[in-house]
């Protein structure tokens, strides 16, 4: 099996099945200083930050990938970011992303606070536009504070200080991408793909974001596989949720007319959607779905409506000099192509 990119493939990308071209990458060199005082909000960090040290984003201190190392735990670290925004944000809204944070965060923009979240393994945004100078250099802060508390969900970290069982160093701040991008306040927010396969039909629930006040959107969609389209869809955008089916018999598909995912044949089919603000693009993303089924009948487990014979293997998703996080995109793609190697048909991540 090889993995194939998608049409709109593109690489470090943090949101692959939710594309824009123009995107901001903020991983990288960025300030740090532990703050086993608890003094940062009380002496203003996010106002005259004191540099300790440089932290390689997105690793977590802990590990040899940061630069840093230390696998001590501290409770509360803070983060810097310097920043000048490109000319492509002017007139538009500013989103900042984090993927990962473990684990409760609270952002500050040029001095002024963004927002907060809680929780290590959601990615959350904060909408900065307000915040921002746009021919200035601007300035991220980020607090994080964690635990070494059992009553904090903590997967497999430990919290004894030491190595145990299979309890690992823990994970402490920023450990997945931080990236922005500039769009338009009225857009496409998301869209929910659900393949149907005994109907032959792929379903698409779309949330749309300032959409008051706006008669003349029309969102269009195309389906192509291997660069040969499949269906092109218009749909009027008169609110901020909506849904639509379309067939996907096709004969591009062959003679069964569908093209079915499977480990041994991975058929991906790319969507593009355009929105349309009377004749004017205001928004292009690009994604993929591929058309499966997993099923239970009968105790077993079927894949496309045919049982699917398991060889399981267990991938801990644990490096040795960046821990949870993967050293690159590089890696992932070598875990994914090693399981057919192994003639596994299901790979558990933990």
């Amino acid at each position: 099996m090889s993995t194939a990119a998608t049409k709109f493939y593109m690489k470090n990308y943090p949101r692959p099945q939710f594309v824009r071209s123009q995107w901001l990458d903020l991983n990288g060199e960025w300030d740090f200083s532990f703050d086993d005082d608890k003094a940062g909000v009380a002496e203003r960090w996010m106002d005259h930050f004191p540099v300790a040290q440089k932290i390689n984003v997105p690793f977590t201190y802990e590990t040899q990938a940061s630069g840093i190392g230390e696998e001590i735990f501290h409770a509360q670290i803070w983060y810097r970011r310097k920043l000048i925004l490109s000319p492509e944000a002017e007139g538009k809204q500013t989103i900042l992303h984090f993927e990962g944070v473990d684990y409760k965060a609270s952002c500050w923009v040029n001095g002024r606070f963004a927002g907060e979240h809680e929780g290590a393994y959601a990615r959350f945004s904060f909408d900065i536009t307000d915040l921002l100078g746009q021919d200035a250099e601007n300035e991220i802060v980020l607090k994080v504070e964690d635990s070494d508390s059992c009553l904090q969900p903590r997967g497999k970290q430990r919290w004894s200080g030491r190595n145990h069982d299979s309890f690992y160093v823990q994970t402490t701040g920023i450990w997945k991408s931080v990236w922005l991008e500039h769009v338009h306040d009225t857009r496409l927010d998301t869209v929910k793909m659900t393949p149907d396969i005994d109907r032959q039909m792929i379903r698409f629930d779309f949330r749309f974001n300032g959409t008051k006040n706006k008669n003349d959107l029309r969102l269009e969609t195309e389906i192509t596989l291997k660069g040969e389209t499949v269906r092109k869809l218009s749909l009027s955008v008169d609110r901020a949720w909506l849904t639509v089916e379309t067939s996907m018999m096709n004969g591009i598909n062959g003679p069964w007319l569908q093209n079915l995912w499977s480990p041994g044949n991975p058929n991906l089919f790319d969507v593009e959607f355009v929105l349309y603000d009377g004749e004017r693009e205001i928004d292009r993303v690009g994604s993929y779905f591929g058309m499966r089924k997993i099923s239970i009948r009968d105790g077993q487990i079927l894949l496309n409506n045919i049982p699917l014979y398991q060889r399981l293997i267990l991938d801990q998703g644990y490096w040795t000099d960046s821990h949870l996080t993967p050293p690159s995109e590089e890696a992932l793609i070598e875990d994914i192509e090693r399981s057919p190697r192994w003639a596994t048909t299901v790979c558990a991540s933990i």
